[in-house]
């Protein structure tokens, strides 16, 4: 969605994008916020779009939440403005990482029970969701949620190839990133940074890339540390996809060799 690193998001190239419409890629500055529901948001619109002019919509990436929100509905929760958000942010810094979780667990403590693993960006965007709007964010998730569109309109389909092949295939994409100039688009990026817990600073690569880009690791280090991390994540994809989508169609057969 960002449309600062097209490489090192893998974003499809123009000629790629000229062939079918593309929606959603680049759409966002680096310093945007986003989440599920907000991409929910826009992608009912084009989604919608697509149906009333009789195409086939085909939602596609590795973001599993995203597509969950798509299948399974969202809670309906506000937009909460950018300068309560802020508020947020800054009550963050100042009370530090430990009081800031205490006070949350005061207002919140079904947040905690709900989520196990939580980060920074998680803890204020649920700070932030009571005081935009006067109830808790596991107030509003507790609320039965419709899905947008029906289960039996939706078919789903993941591409399951062997994992010796998925890893290969991870640490050649890397260095094929880095031959389309990633590491440029990181050095620009990094030239006026957005916050650090922005999204689009947990990209794949780009923290290890950043990292080479200060002198801390060579570009051999940087590049394997990126791999790793790539190869993790896609382990982590498939395991998702199969204990979230159980229902999905895995395509296997043909596809160890494109």
């Amino acid at each position: 969605m960002y449309g600062d690193l097209r490489v090192l998001t893998a974003r499809p190239s123009e000629a790629d994008e000229a062939l079918v419409p593309h929606k959603l890629y680049g759409v966002l500055n680096a310093d945007e916020p986003c989440s599920a529901g907000k991409w929910l948001r826009m992608a009912g619109m084009e989604i919608d779009w697509a149906l009333s002019q009789n195409i086939t919509p085909i939602v596609c990436g590795g973001t599993g939440l995203y597509l969950k929100a798509l299948t399974e509905g969202i809670a309906n929760i506000p937009e909460i403005p950018p300068n309560i958000r802020d508020q947020a942010q800054n009550d963050y810094e100042f009370m530090g990482k430990i009081a800031f979780e205490n006070r949350l667990r005061e207002i919140d403590p079904a947040f905690f029970e709900r989520l196990k693993v939580y980060d920074k960006q998680r803890l204020i965007r649920a700070y932030a969701v009571w005081l935009g709007s006067g109830k808790t964010l596991s107030w509003w998730q507790s609320h039965e949620v419709t899905p947008p569109y029906a289960a039996e309109k939706i078919k789903l389909y993941h591409v399951d190839i062997s994992r010796e092949n998925l890893y290969d295939r991870c640490n050649q994409r890397f260095g094929q990133m880095l031959e389309q100039g990633a590491l440029q688009e990181v050095e620009n990026l990094m030239k006026n940074p957005p916050a650090a817990d922005s999204p689009i600073m947990k990209t794949l690569g780009l923290r290890e890339l950043s990292a080479h880009l200060n002198g801390e690791l060579s570009l051999a280090e940087a590049t394997e540390k990126a791999q790793q991390n790539t190869r993790n994540y896609a382990k982590r994809q498939l395991t998702w996809i199969r204990n979230q989508f159980p229902q999905a169609t895995s395509i296997r057969s043909g596809y160890d060799n494109f």
